[in-house]
């Protein structure tokens, strides 16, 4: 039959459409955007044709009719993902959900572990040659119409064609129903601070031509716009937004070294604010596949320095990821975390990442928790996750033990917490009953990156808690004069009490920062060198450097003292003071090269340098 008779003979109402419905079939509607609205309204307006109907979905954009109260004898809705619309049926227990990871689902539909008798679905009109679309949501919908007995499609001509696997022969719609209405969005969301910080810290991570998969709200989409920097990213992901198309347009994201689609965005499902929609339409640089492709972990691994971007609204202290419930109160679901987490995981250079606020209810509450909530359940194992964000920094948890692990988290976790949390760990038996931690975050944030032609990329930062293990390293690679220069004495061993001292920052009163190599690809950054002060009362600063002596001679210990002095000089301190030994010429050299006019004392056993800041302090 040539299409345009079966385009003729399957046209229906609304009202016939649905009518077509027999008692008990399991139903299912189109995703996201592409939520037929109208044959939801018609399900609706004549619910005494239905009786204890299932409908599944994921997450749909509008209202949800069919979960009130009132349709509690005609339709049981199944939550394969939790949206906003069906939240508080299923929190109220009027509705199912099924904690499934999203590349199964279109498998469970064939093997009818999730039945579906009725796709209601949402197209494009047809083409010349009598193909329609799935436009926005390929996702489980194709799926749903490869296995269901009954496809009625609301074929709708706002619906965006878009190039992949989305295609429909007229064959496959055995009712259809023309309606023309505008593809639902999500609301606008201004970016916070916050949101920003964490955006920032997480674009940290992702390399030029690295393939990248981001989810939904304002952490995505901070973190897209901190992307903006970055050169030939490419786009592996379930979702795609606003934030994605900008990138798109701005030539960041041109798919230049993706292994899948090359010169290609693969996504699943789509959905934003109203311009994207247009956009997308026939546009050669997009390509949608489903969910069992896109969320293919072997076939995210295959993508180039693949990075997932995902949240969660709890973790714990040993990496513990729930992001599906509050407790026992089931919020969102699985969706494609675990797929991507352990796709990403699997790829060279690969970086998982979970991204979150420290915080809820306005500072109230912790993200980041002794130990999950009761009631709530593992998402992410703790054997999966890499790299922990918040807006305080970046939780490095791979192969890491748990008192690494409790430590890292600590320290992004927001400060109002840590004590409480230290706590708990010592309670717990995870880190050392006199592990200490910073009483007050550092008010620097040093982030001076150069290149050297021999070490390649070095960086300095502010020290942290989580460096004892790299700290321990460094001190036994010191030689014994190197020891002797920093110390004036033999220091025969640097257990944990002692490396403690060093590890511990204190506001603006103890500073301290490590140079080290910058981390690439897979490879583990190297403490190459350690500057600190600290301030006593009369406000001069007792100052120390070393460096590792395979790796002096680079400069080195000038930038840490530079940095420093940058510090100090913010602080209103009046100098500097060094000890060293009396053979060490070479450090007041170094002071000197910055500028610094230095007086040297000789006690007798070491010399003793001191560096005026402030032209009206007298030293000692």
């Amino acid at each position: 039959m040539p299409w345009q008779e079966r385009y003729r003979d399957t046209a229906h109402t609304f009202d016939s459409a649905v009518a077509l419905i027999r008692p008990g079939q399991h139903l299912f509607l189109g995703s996201g955007a592409a939520v037929p609205s109208g044959l939801v309204a018609a399900l609706v307006a004549r619910p005494e044709r239905f009786a204890s109907h299932p409908i599944g979905h994921i997450m749909t954009l509008g209202q949800a009719p069919y979960v009130a109260a009132r349709f509690a004898d005609h339709f049981r809705h199944n939550a394969y993902f939790i949206g906003p619309n069906t939240r508080d049926a299923v929190q109220d227990g009027r509705a199912d959900y099924t904690p499934v990871f999203l590349s199964q689902i279109p498998e469970l539909m064939r093997r009818r572990r999730l039945p579906v008798d009725v796709a209601l679905i949402q197209t494009s009109p047809p083409d010349e040659h009598g193909f329609v679309n799935l436009g926005v949501s390929v996702d489980v919908v194709l799926a749903a119409v490869e296995t269901a007995e009954l496809v009625i499609a609301e074929i709708n001509p706002k619906m965006p064609v878009l190039r992949g696997d989305g295609y429909l022969r007229m064959d496959d719609l055995d009712a259809w129903v023309l309606h023309e209405s505008e593809l639902p969005c999500l609301p606008p969301r201004v970016v916070d601070d916050t949101a920003r910080e964490i955006g920032r810290h997480v674009a940290s991570l992702v390399d030029d031509g690295a393939t990248i998969q981001t989810g939904i709200g304002m952490i995505p989409d901070a973190t897209l716009s901190a992307l903006s920097s970055k050169r030939d990213l490419g786009v592996w992901t379930e979702m795609l937004s606003d934030g994605i198309v900008d990138l798109v347009q701005a030539g960041v994201i041109t798919g230049k070294w993706k292994t899948t689609d090359p010169g290609r965005v693969s996504a699943s499902f789509a959905f934003g604010s109203q311009r994207i929609y247009p956009f997308l339409h026939e546009h050669p640089g997009f390509v949608f596949h489903p969910s069992d492709v896109i969320n293919d972990p072997a076939l995210i691994a295959r993508q180039h320095k693949m990075v997932a971007i995902n949240t969660a609204l709890e973790v714990d202290l040993t990496g513990q990821v729930c992001s599906d419930s509050l407790g026992e109160r089931f919020y969102s679901g699985i969706g494609g975390q675990v797929d991507f987490i352990r796709g990403a995981s699997m790829s060279s250079c690969g970086r998982p990442i979970i991204a979150l606020r420290s915080t809820a209810k306005a500072g109230q509450i912790s993200r980041i928790v002794a130990q999950l909530s009761a009631g709530a359940g593992v998402v992410t194992s703790r054997g999966d996750v890499h790299y922990v964000v918040t807006e305080y920094g970046i939780a490095d948890l791979h192969g890491r033990s748990v008192r690494e692990r409790v430590l890292a988290l600590i320290s992004v976790a927001h400060p109002d917490f840590r004590s409480e949390l230290m706590q708990a760990a010592k309670g717990m038996r995870y880190v050392f009953q006199d592990q200490s931690y910073p009483s007050r975050a550092p008010s620097y944030e040093a982030s001076h990156v150069w290149s050297d032609p021999d070490l390649g990329e070095l960086r300095i930062r502010p020290v942290r808690e989580t460096d004892e293990q790299k700290m321990s390293d460094f001190f036994y690679a010191l030689s014994e004069d190197t020891v002797r220069k920093r110390w004036q004495r033999v220091v025969p061993s640097m257990p944990h009490p002692a490396l403690q001292r060093y590890l511990h920052a204190d506001g603006d009163k103890h500073v301290a920062l490590v140079a080290e190599t910058v981390p690439q690809g897979d490879r583990e950054s190297e403490l190459l060198g350690v500057g600190s002060y600290h301030v006593g009362d009369d406000r001069w600063a007792e100052m120390a450097i070393v460096v590792r002596d395979d790796r002096q001679g680079h400069g080195i210990g000038e930038r840490l003292l530079d940095q420093l002095r940058e510090l100090a000089q913010t602080s209103q301190i009046r100098g500097f003071r060094f000890e060293t030994t009396r053979t060490n010429t070479r450090l007041a050299r170094l002071v000197e090269r910055l500028g610094l006019k230095v007086q040297v004392r000789d006690d007798g056993e070491s010399l003793i340098l001191e560096a005026p800041l402030d032209p009206a302090a007298e030293p000692h």
